[in-house]
């Protein structure tokens, strides 16, 4: 069998957002922190800012606890325009307690988009990677960080490498 013929084993899309939603889950239930203090925000803020001058990212960051932000930086090369694309993810985060591309991929599996399904207004919300919900252990999401300025696939995994170093941070602290 040739690497072209998929007639015995074709895969779907249904099954790549499926394999999608199963993967963003599992990340959601990894980066759990222990606690998420104003000096953590600080902390958090601090890392995205730090890897986005690194890749030369032209994106703004934004960190809230509840509606309390923490955080906020716009780097060179974002504008307003990204502070509307991170008010818009930030609030479906904040309606489904879950990242906002992990809600993307929820409607693309079911065969759909969040525009056409949700009945939420589009100029509002915003199911596009990015903003990820903060969630403390005994507490559940108690807030969100969001980036906002790179495709929504590498504005999700920013936030994720970011949240993992900051749980990594705690561990070596603790250890």
């Amino acid at each position: 069998m040739s690497d072209r013929d998929t007639s015995s084993r074709e895969v779907s899309d249904r099954d790549v957002s499926d394999r999608e939603v199963g993967e963003l889950e599992a990340q959601e239930a990894r980066l759990v922190l222990p606690r998420f203090t104003y000096e953590d925000a600080w902390t958090l803020g601090g890392l995205l800012v730090g890897m986005a001058r690194e890749r030369g990212a032209p994106v703004a960051v934004d960190i809230r606890r509840g509606p309390q932000q923490l955080f906020h930086c716009a780097l060179p090369g974002s504008s307003a325009d990204n502070d509307a694309w991170i008010d818009c993810k930030r609030r479906v985060v904040e309606r489904y307690g879950v990242s906002s591309f992990l809600v993307g991929a929820r409607f693309r599996a079911k065969g759909t988009t969040f525009e056409a399904s949700s009945r939420l207004d589009p100029d509002r919300y915003a199911a596009h990677g990015g903003a990820f919900p903060v969630a403390v252990e005994g507490a559940g999401v108690i807030g969100s960080v969001t980036v906002s300025g790179l495709p929504q696939a590498e504005d999700h995994a920013m936030v994720v490498e970011a949240l993992e170093r900051l749980l990594s941070s705690y561990a070596s602290a603790d250890g």
